[in-house]
């Protein structure tokens, strides 16, 4: 199968140029470049329960970029719409709607159980 993926690409890449300056702006947030530490310690509470909020967006992003990354590597390769898992081929709606997925559905709800 042929198929010209300079759409996805360019997708994927804006994805990527997005998460990026989202994870810079959150990473900034959790360092408090932002603001400092309030004094007041049911405001340190508060903050930091911000801030592990704040790391699990930033932890998802970089799982984000990475899926994103391999995807565009895999497109590269002329393997973009195979299933890592099994070698079958991935449902083209499925990568419309994640563009980044690397598994069929069938191997996805496999991995989630």
């Amino acid at each position: 199968m042929t198929t010209n993926y300079d759409d996805v690409k360019n997708n994927l890449l804006a994805m990527l140029e997005e998460l990026d300056e989202r994870l810079t702006t959150i990473t900034q947030h959790v360092r408090h470049l932002d603001n400092e530490i309030e004094k007041d310690s049911e405001e340190q509470v508060t903050q930091n329960e911000n801030n592990e909020v704040e790391d699990y967006l930033g932890n998802s992003a970089r799982r984000e970029i990475k899926a994103i990354k391999e995807a565009l590597v895999r497109i590269d390769r002329g393997d973009y719409h195979i299933c890592q898992a099994c070698g079958e081929e991935i449902n083209p709606e499925r990568l419309k709607i994640i563009p980044y997925s690397d598994s069929c559905i069938k191997c996805a709800q496999q991995t989630e159980k």
